[in-house]
This record gives structure tokens, C-alpha cells and sequence, in this order.
């Protein structure tokens, strides 16, 4: 199930990378085509990049692509396990960070609106509390094991 999610969250990282790109590319062409840019695409290239780089981020701790130090885990062999487990551990903390502060900030703007969208704030900052518990759970079998699921073959 959980590789399942990943791989969810990785398409729709892929996703919204392209419909940044669009955007963006809009805005483009209307600033220097039609001498006109667009209002909203400003808003909503940030806010998608937002929520694919928080969702990929959280992939990431699955698939075991987040910040490591490869070069000491290749000199120490085995016993690097006690450094991934830390560094799973960090990860995990960070996650229930963004989960809890997260969460608190989406309430807390959730009657601000952004004005070229006319959505709430609390749009942008969703991903933070999704994507911190989902940071958590999958650091948990990391912290446990000493390895991701991907390397050990159980992707």
C-alpha cells in the first residue's frame, strides 16, 4: 500500500511539474505576445510547486531519495544502519513538525484569500500536514529496519 502511495505521489509531482510549466509558459506568451500577462498564473505556479515538491518530498522518504550521506553509508557497510536509522529518526521529527505546525497554519490563514485566485490561503498550505504524516509513516519501518523499503527489494 505504501509503495502504492509513492508511486501515486511521484505522478502527481510529475504532474503538477507540468502544469507549472504550462502555466508558466502562458504567462509567457501573454506577456510577450499579447502585452497582457495574465493575474492568476503568478499564484498558481506557487502554489502547485507547493504541493508537488511537499508530496514528491514525502515519496522521497519512501523511495529512500531524501538527503543521505551515500558516501558514508557505502565506507561503513552494515554499520551504517545505526546512521540511516538516525537520519530516518530526523526525518520522521521533521514530519510530525509539519503535520502539527502544518496544520495549525492552514487553520490559522484559512480566512485569508488569494487575491488572483479567489481561493483560501489554506489551499497553498494543505500539503504541509498531509505530507508531514505521510513523511512520519514512512520514516517508521526506516527507523526500524535501518533501510528503506526500495532497498531492500520490497518496493
Amino acid at each position: 500500500m505504501a509503495a502504492t502511495i509513492a508511486r501515486w505521489l511521484i505522478g502527481f509531482g510529475a504532474a503538477g511539474l507540468i502544469a507549472m510549466t504550462a502555466i508558466i509558459g502562458w504567462q509567457v506568451f501573454g506577456r510577450f505576445m499579447l502585452d497582457s500577462s495574465p493575474s492568476w498564473t503568478e499564484q498558481a505556479s506557487l502554489i502547485l510547486m507547493i504541493w508537488y515538491v511537499m508530496f514528491a518530498s514525502a515519496a522521497g522518504v519512501y523511495e529512500g531519495f531524501h538527503i543521505r550521506i551515500t558516501l558514508l553509508e557505502e565506507k561503513l557497510g552494515d554499520s551504517s544502519r545505526g546512521v540511516a536509522r538516525m537520519v530516518a529518526l530526523v526525518i520522521a521529527l521533521a514530519g510530525l513538525v509539519l503535520l502539527i505546525y502544518g496544520a495549525q497554519l492552514c487553520w490559522a490563514v484559512r480566512g485569508n484569500a488569494v487575491p488572483s485566485l479567489g481561493l483560501s490561503r489554506a489551499v497553498a498550505y494543505v500539503p504541509l500536514p498531509i505530507s508531514g504524516l505521510l513523511m512520519t509513516v514512512f520514516a517508521i519501518p526506516q527507523i526500524l529496519r535501518g533501510r528503506s523499503p526500495v532497498e531492500e527489494g520490497n518496493a
